[in-house]
């Protein structure tokens, strides 16, 4: 998909941009969902609280993602980062082995991803306008998206999710978020068709494909754990670069914002979630709320 220059606001010349950043420090929010994380290649790995998932198939994904993330975060720092957020969003949040983690003072861990800031409920605390870029790991392409793996948008109840009549995914979504504070999206990890949605709707983002999926969107292939982390490692750095040289947009659709959401089922709520919405990117509260049926925030 193809955004008209329009869409987003001018950035200062790349020297200034620079400037800035060193004199701040250099603050990026590391959104972490698993579908797209390396190892992780069938269902029962990626969805391990569903019934009848076996104990040590949970706990191995758990461990992987863990890592996976490790790696990222190490990558991040090695690149420049002087403050990270590494929030947890794959079904909510809580899958992380804390105890696993990567200890380092640059890091905050958000274990969910909705939270309370300023004594209020948000989707994804401290994403302001003190966040540089936005990357997102681990990540899958949007609903119906053919030979992917796990393709979806948050649940499987939505067939598909539009922002001003463009259609979009996870990716769009919280790139669009991002994009009220001025956040470019600069990375993003996952299978190939999670990457090619990513580069298509954003063109100049950053992308690690560390897997491929195929017919059956339940089980894929790709690269081994620590050739799947070393991809990751290798690609974000190009993705600090081009923020720091001033390359990366945000995502900033023309206001007021109409979405409409496409539900399977058609009980209240999806009805009045398919009439379009207008939703003002001034309040943190979730969008889900709109979604739900509430025609603005």
């Amino acid at each position: 998909m193809e955004f008209s220059r329009r869409n987003f606001l001018g950035v200062a010349a790349a020297s200034g941009v620079l400037a800035a950043q060193q004199r701040r420090g250099l603050k990026i929010f590391m959104l972490c969902d698993m579908d797209g994380s390396s190892g992780i290649f069938t269902r029962e790995q990626a969805w391990y609280w569903e019934n009848g998932v076996r104990e040590q198939i949970a706990a191995e994904a758990r461990d992987l993602f863990t890592a996976d993330i490790n790696s990222a975060s190490a990558a991040a720092l090695a690149a420049g980062v002087t403050e990270l957020i590494v929030c947890d969003t794959h079904h909510g949040g809580g899958n992380l082995v804390q105890e696993k983690l990567l200890k380092d003072s640059r890091i905050s861990y958000l274990y969910r991803s909705v939270g309370l800031e300023g004594g209020k409920r948000r989707w994804m605390p401290g994403l302001d306008q003190t966040v540089h870029g936005l990357m997102l790991p681990g990540h899958h392409a949007k609903a119906g998206t053919p030979n992917a793996f796990l393709p979806h948008a948050w649940s499987h109840e939505w067939l598909d999710f539009t922002i001003n009549g463009q259609s979009v995914g996870e990716i769009g979504i919280e790139s669009c978020f991002a994009g009220h504070w001025d956040i470019p999206l600069i990375f993003v990890q996952g299978d190939e068709a999670a990457c090619y949605e990513a580069r298509t709707q954003f063109p100049g983002v950053v992308t690690a494909a560390v897997k491929r999926g195929g017919a059956n969107p339940e089980v894929c292939t790709g690269l081994d754990p620590v050739s799947g982390q070393r991809e990751t490692a290798r690609r974000i750095p190009e993705a600090i670069e081009d923020l720091k040289a001033g390359k990366m947009r945000p995502y900033k659709p023309s206001l007021p914002m109409t979405i409409t959401l496409r539900m399977r089922t058609m009980d209240g709520a999806a009805k009045a979630a398919q009439r379009p919405g207008v939703i003002r990117l001034d309040d943190h509260t979730p969008w889900r709320r709109a979604w739900a049926g509430r025609r603005t925030l």
